[in-house]
């Protein structure tokens, strides 16, 4: 017997409900195609491929992994999830603090370049939409941040959607997971299925790293990666490379 159309939702009783249009700006801050720069950027991964460190799909699937849990989710994901409710209550010493930190525990030239380049273009994508933009660009211009780096100007765009900390955090983490995947895809160099593959296993590790960032306090959050770091320093007079960083 066809099922008939009722206009009710299958979602799980006891899950928050979520805006449709709050998702999809999550999804539209996630994309690829956000134009602040991810997809030119390996944040070392090709200086790990240069070094021998990672030589496949399990190494390079690995890396990535540590990378999630080992950086982003102690640092970037936990700025974003204290910047997120802060923007969201015009606290701006709290997020000029935010910044701040940002820019003072880049380990490397290369990281504190990407971050201040990906916030400005932040910035300027919130301009060029005008009034789509939902006050984003009047905000962040507001903070009188200089520079804003990408973990707070993202934090901001995010705050404006009608979606959870949790799910922004989420969304955040799968745009870094796809550029990055993506960037082991060319340095490697991988094939599409095995990028899919590393994909879908990084996907089921997100939800532990972003739960992890929500739950550090200021005086926990970390980053110290000084391998990773050592790589960056290296890839910054690498002979022959495809990325920035």
């Amino acid at each position: 017997m066809p099922t008939t159309y009722t206009g009710m939702t299958t979602a799980d009783p006891g899950e928050p409900a979520r805006s449709a249009s709050g998702l999809l700006q999550i999804l539209w801050l996630a994309s690829p195609a956000l134009p602040v720069g991810g997809f030119s950027y390996s944040e070392g991964l090709e200086a790990a491929v240069d070094a021998g460190l990672v030589t496949d799909e399990h190494s390079a699937a690995n890396w990535l992994a540590d990378q999630l849990h080992l950086g982003l989710a102690r640092a970037d994901l936990a700025v974003a999830a204290q910047a997120i409710p802060a923007w969201r209550h015009n606290d701006l010493a709290r997020i000029q603090t935010l910044n701040h930190w940002v820019l003072q525990t880049r380990e490397t030239l290369e990281f504190r370049l990407q971050s201040e380049q990906m916030g400005r273009s932040l910035l300027e994508w919130a301009r060029q939409l005008g009034e789509l933009g939902a006050g984003v660009f009047e905000q962040l211009q507001a903070a009188q941040l200089d520079p804003p780096t990408y973990p707070v100007a993202c934090a901001c765009a995010a705050a404006r959607a009608d979606a959870s900390v949790r799910d922004s955090l989420l969304g955040y983490a799968f745009g870094w997971t796809e550029n990055m995947v993506q960037a082991a895809i060319k340095s490697v160099p991988l094939g599409q299925s095995a990028g899919q593959r590393m994909l879908a296993r990084l996907a089921l590790q997100i939800p532990v790293a972003v739960d992890h960032a929500m739950a550090l306090p200021d005086e926990h959050r970390q980053a110290f990666t000084p391998l990773l770091a050592i790589l960056s320093a290296q890839h910054e007079t690498q002979y022959s490379r495809l990325f920035r960083s």
